[in-house]
């Protein structure tokens, strides 16, 4: 098995199979693969910009029934601190958003036994009435799956019900390792890896657009990391033509401090730089057919961030005006509009402002 057929087959935007990308992981200088994921960037997007979204991460409960391993974020329903907000909460939140030139809001908040999909139909319908123009990037297949469960419905019916009350595109969240014996140890109270997939094919079929993520750095073995990717590129293969399906990869590494996970697998080693850009450069190698690759630098620094920029990536993302889970397992890099286009100007390149369907604003 050649390297540089490999590279050639993702270049002329033919699939890679798990066993080539393993191939490349283990045989490919750190380097080349830059190289030849730059190269893949340079096809897809001929330009020298650097995208980023100005938008608002709210939590919108930490009571969650799930307790995922690598979670310190979830509480039960009666401990102290546990909340849900009201629509009243997310007033004084999105009005910050829109002095800060965003419009788009990201809502995550896991699987809370104590709502129903009337809470986020209500919530979506009463918010979009009162912000002109407001984006709703909302849930994740884990709470649509739970949804679905917990009501008896198809969980195609959860997101059409979720798409009419005004839902603009679903996040990649709870994808973790797309392997049912990872799931099983990490996560097991959440959706399959089949489920999850099947929530994203439903949603690219009502031409919802979609993201895709994958924490790594834990338990899982490569080889399940190149099987995650592959599931991933055959999902996106299998959109409507008419879809965008999913616009956007982002790479996570396990951020785990003090959490059940780490305490459990003392074993789990950190996830450092040079790992990180290998990833991300295969990443962008097998996903030759979703066209951008988000670079996380809220785990990584800007410092990776800026590497990656080279190694693959076109995207920085959100300046995150609120993040409480990663910020809960010891994540605290920040970076404001001003700091992020002054690190893309540094670096020689363009920085654009978008919107979810990355569209230049």
């Amino acid at each position: 098995m050649q390297i540089d057929l490999i590279f050639q087959k993702s270049l002329n935007f033919d699939k890679i199979s798990s066993a080539e990308a393993l191939f490349l992981y283990k045989n490919a200088p750190l380097t080349t693969l830059m190289f030849y994921a730059n190269q893949l960037r340079k096809k897809i997007h001929n330009n020298n910009y650097v995208s980023y979204i100005i938008d608002r991460n709210i939590n919108y409960s930490n009571i969650c029934s799930s307790k995922c391993m690598f979670c310190n974020f979830c509480r039960n329903s009666n401990e102290e601190d546990a909340y849900t907000l009201s629509i009243n909460d997310f007033i004084p939140k999105i009005d910050e958003l829109y002095k800060k030139g965003g419009n788009q809001i990201l809502l995550q908040g896991g699987m809370n036994p104590n709502i129903g999909t009337d809470y986020y139909t209500n919530l979506f319908k009463s918010l979009k009435k009162k912000y002109s123009g407001l984006k709703l990037h909302a849930l994740s297949p884990p709470e649509i799956v739970y949804l679905a469960k917990k009501e008896n419905l198809p969980f195609e019916q959860i997101i059409i019900k979720l798409q009419n009350a005004g839902l603009d595109s679903i996040p990649g969240g709870g994808a973790e390792i797309l392997s049912d014996r990872v799931r099983k140890i990490i996560s097991p109270a959440k959706c399959t890896t089949d489920e999850w997939l099947k929530v994203m094919h439903a949603a690219h079929k009502l031409n919802i657009t979609t993201s895709a993520t994958m924490m790594f750095g834990h338990i899982e073995t490569p080889e399940e990391r190149m099987e995650h990717l592959c599931l991933l590129r055959d999902t996106q293969n299998r959109k409507p033509k008419t879809a965008k399906g999913f616009i956007s990869f982002t790479l996570w590494p396990l951020a785990g401090n003090n959490t059940k996970l780490l305490k459990k697998f003392s074993d789990i080693k950190p996830i450092y730089a040079d790992e990180y850009i290998k990833m991300l450069a295969i990443s962008r190698l097998v996903l030759n057919n979703i066209p951008n690759i988000q670079v996380s630098w809220l785990t990584m620094g800007k410092e990776v961030a800026g590497v990656c920029l080279f190694a693959g990536a076109n995207d920085l993302s959100s300046i995150m005006i609120e993040e409480n889970v990663l910020l809960s397992a010891g994540k605290n890099y920040k970076m404001n509009q001003t700091d992020i286009e002054k690190m893309i100007k540094s670096l020689r390149l363009k920085p654009m402002k978008r919107n979810q369907e990355y569209e230049k604003l």
